[in-house]
């Protein structure tokens, strides 16, 4: 089974590792598109702190991962799905139903995400810090 997931993977952590390992073990494969900055900022009003070549150069140098590309659109999940043959889509549940509609080209699954770890949060206790 081929899996497809997709994400931002701003400011790498285990809770983005989880998520992928977890994917992966639920097929032979595991594609990732990787959100382009220009996508970060139209769905979160903000860039990501790595650009997405480092972020895809972070992913693709990862055991789970077997390809990585860059998602241009939210609403080319479809098409991407299609061009790279994906039996399931995986995404964490924070996004829980937002791509049922795509049950008709594959399997759509929620994971949990990993609890008290998320990318903004961690922005925000980096921004907090006092100056060293």
């Amino acid at each position: 089974m081929r899996i497809i997931t997709f994400g931002t993977f701003d400011m790498f952590h285990v809770g983005h590792l989880n998520i992928l390992e977890r994917a992966r073990s639920m097929g032979d494969s595991l594609v990732v598109g990787v959100s382009s900055d220009a996508l970060n900022f139209a769905k979160k009003g903000r860039y990501p702190i790595c650009n997405q070549d480092d972020r895809m150069r972070i992913l693709a140098a990862l055991a789970c991962v077997d390809k990585v590309f860059v998602e241009e659109s939210l609403e080319q999940k479809a098409e991407y799905i299609q061009r790279y043959g994906a039996d399931c889509l995986v995404m964490g549940d924070d996004w829980s139903g937002k791509f049922d509609h795509l049950n008709t080209l594959c399997q759509v699954q929620y994971l949990p995400r990993t609890p008290a770890i998320s990318t903004t949060e961690l922005i925000e206790v980096v921004r907090s810090a006092p100056p060293r």
